[in-house]
């Protein structure tokens, strides 16, 4: 692993004094009880495992299980268990971005105005039980494939499948108005549905085709269609509603395509169940690469150059990491959860910004001895 470790002291972190962790706490609590009592989380190549994270997962099942602990409090609990190790990449810095639940007017069956479809799962698609040695007929990488009567092939593509390759196979979950909302849906990995009666339904990550992630974005810079400066979420929305046909042709660029399961919305603030099994806190729960960072691991992210989401000053949070994603590769890198509807939407879109990640390492863990804290 291509990092080097920079041991860090709270009162030395730019922005920690500033910051309200309560939140933070919440949302570490909800790992902690999925954790302790369903399942521990995979420990990362940053070596943070289960048995680390105990003693802190122990004390925060102490705060209540609603409601938010006060601003002192989460500062000592952290404070108390942790301590601080700036993961450094050997070769260029640190980057965060952002996303969040996607709001979506739709319709239980297909009607008038309403004719593209959110899929469930085919009943035949499988994971690859080892993506860099696939079956005869599945290119190296893919996750997913089609189990056709036994024999393996990939997964139809973004274009196949809007062309009809599963019509016929009860796979539509709601309809919506629009291509590019279903398309955006599925760069969020997930969506929150609001039907004609007022009703909400959410739709969260189930499957992928298998097929390579290609961000349009970045097609339209390297075309010259946007600049780096003005490339956006809503730049990309504003280019995509000028014709509808290039907008297809652009979209299905990105061959990658999502299939959902419906979910509850139990609470209206809180986002979807996400990677580790617990629903996203807005503001506070971290996207990232979950081969290198052990889920519930809290990580500072402090990012000069973006501001806060909440108060005029540069961006400095206590995140937790609770989810993941095919484009946040490497231990400096970060996909901040902004939360749910259009407001948090423009939050999102506008998140690209170098940043540092200073990793909370349970006291007494290996990474914080390594560090120089234990010794």
């Amino acid at each position: 692993m291509d990092l080097s470790l920079r041991r860090e002291d709270f009162a030395a972190l730019p922005g920690w004094e500033q910051d309200d962790p309560a939140a933070a706490l919440a949302a570490f609590r909800r790992s902690a009880v999925h954790a302790m009592q369903c399942k521990p989380y995979r420990t990362g190549s940053l070596g943070l495992s289960h048995a680390d994270f105990e003693p802190a997962y122990a004390a925060a099942l102490k705060f209540p299980e609603s409601g938010y602990p006060s601003r002192l409090e989460a500062r000592r609990f952290f404070q108390t268990w942790f301590r601080p190790v700036e993961v450094c990449p050997d070769q260029g810095a640190g980057l965060v971005t952002g996303y969040y639940e996607p709001e979506v007017e739709a319709r239980e069956k297909s009607e008038s105005g309403y004719r593209f479809a959110f899929l469930r799962k085919p009943a035949n698609l499988i994971k690859v039980p080892d993506p860099d040695n696939p079956p005869d007929g599945i290119p190296p990488g893919y996750a997913f494939m089609l189990d056709d009567a036994g024999v393996m092939k990939t997964c139809p593509d973004r274009q196949a499948i809007e062309n009809g390759a599963f019509d016929g196979r009860d796979m539509e979950i709601a309809w919506a108005r629009s291509r590019v909302d279903v398309f955006f849906a599925h760069v969020q990995g997930c969506a929150r549905l609001r039907f004609e009666d007022g009703r909400t339904r959410r739709l969260t990550y189930s499957a992928k085709s298998g097929h390579p992630f290609t961000g349009i974005g970045r097609l339209l810079v390297e075309r010259g269609e946007l600049t780096a400066a003005s490339v956006s979420m809503a730049s990309i929305r504003a280019w995509l509603a000028v014709d509808a046909d290039r907008a297809d042709r652009l979209m299905r660029e990105n061959r990658s395509y999502i299939f959902f399961a419906e979910a509850d919305v139990d609470n209206e603030y809180l986002g979807p169940v996400a990677a580790a099994k617990v629903p996203l806190e807005p503001g506070r729960s971290l996207a990232v690469d979950r081969h290198i960072h052990s889920f519930a691991t809290p990580i500072f992210v402090s990012a000069p150059a973006l501001s806060d989401f909440a108060a005029p000053r540069p961006f400095a949070r206590l995140m937790i990491a609770q989810d993941t994603g095919t484009a946040i590769v490497g231990p400096a890198r970060g996909d901040l959860f902004a939360g749910c509807g259009a407001e948090a939407g423009n939050k999102a879109g506008s998140i690209v910004a170098t940043a540092r990640f200073i990793v909370l390492a349970p006291a007494g863990s290996d990474l914080a001895r390594r560090a120089g804290h234990e010794r």
